[in-house]
């Protein structure tokens, strides 16, 4: 089958198009981009133009910031593709609704796509999880804005989402893991003086559960979570791709290279299917933080550090 990617930026260039190229269902036909472009494929610079000259292809791949995302992903289902949406699936929850109500109008699939959810440990920390009590859990997601969005300012502009882009991973894990729901009850945001979207938070939701995001960390990454039950302890680790039962080794792989892939393995279910994808619980738990988190504002933030 083949698709059109929108959106040639450092995520479709770093994962979807080798997650492509690898797959035996989907063939990259055409790209959609302002500058990037991929070789050997042909690009567009509107989405339009696309649609009109390549009536064949029939799925579309997302990979715009969510801001801009509406209108493509609505133009995209008006022409009968099929859409594949990048995390998070919108700027807004309404907006979500909206496109998944068009895909169904329409008679086409809509999935809103959370990779970390296709981490190696993920389904295992979910099985072993099942039956089992949470006691406190604790999440520690703290990356680089620097090295995984070098110079992207829309990331900290109203509707980036700031930390929350990579703190929704974490979220999209915990909402697949819990053998039951949580909901969040307090927040604390913060933001830098010079930004619309926050650089750190700390979350708490029922169940003895807390978050602690954070865009600053230099050197070595973390992407932890681990909890406490009746039955044990449970740790995910390397972003939900290493699982740990009482403190020893108990699967997985430390590598990301296996979730994209699997996304694209999924779309193609859901096509073959006639059915929709749309969990929107990871973005509702970002949007009560917003609703509910405490803002403090933190020091100027710039991509370039200040030399002296």
């Amino acid at each position: 089958m083949k698709l059109a990617l929108v959106g040639i930026g450092k995520i479709a260039l770093d994962q979807h198009v080798p997650a492509i190229a690898a797959s035996p269902e989907w063939e990259l036909a055409a790209t959609v981009s302002r500058s990037g472009t991929v070789e050997g494929v042909e690009a567009f610079t509107r989405i339009e133009d696309m649609l009109e000259a390549r009536p064949d292809i029939e799925l579309v791949s997302l990979c715009l910031p969510p801001v801009p995302r509406f209108a493509a992903a609505q133009a995209a289902l008006r022409a009968g593709r099929h859409l594949m949406l990048e995390k998070p699936p919108g700027a807004t929850l309404s907006e979500v609704h909206a496109l998944a109500d068009l895909a169904q109008a329409q008679g086409v699939s809509l999935f809103a796509t959370w990779h970390s959810r296709m981490a190696h440990a993920v389904a295992g920390a979910k099985a072993w999880l099942a039956g089992k009590t949470i006691r406190e859990g604790r999440i520690t997601w703290r990356e680089d804005v620097r090295k995984w969005h070098p110079g992207q300012d829309w990331i900290f502009e109203a509707g980036g989402m700031g930390v929350f882009d990579p703190g929704i991973n974490a979220l999209s894990i915990l909402t697949e893991i819990l053998p039951d729901p949580v909901h969040l009850t307090g927040a604390e945001l913060d933001f830098p003086a010079n930004r619309q979207a926050p650089i750190a938070a700390r979350l708490a939701f029922t169940q003895n559960i807390f978050a602690d995001f954070d865009f600053r960390q230099e050197g070595p990454q973390t992407w932890d979570m681990e909890f406490s039950t009746d039955a044990g302890k449970l740790a995910l680790r390397m972003g939900g791709n290493v699982i740990e039962i009482d403190g020893q080794p108990a699967g997985g792989e430390d590598s990301i290279m296996g979730e994209y892939p699997a996304l694209y393995a999924r779309m193609a279910e859901l096509v073959r299917d006639g059915v929709s994808d749309v969990d929107l619980s990871p973005m509702v738990q970002v949007s009560d933080a917003f609703t509910l988190g405490r803002r403090n504002i933190v020091e100027d933030f710039e991509f370039q550090k200040e030399t002296q």
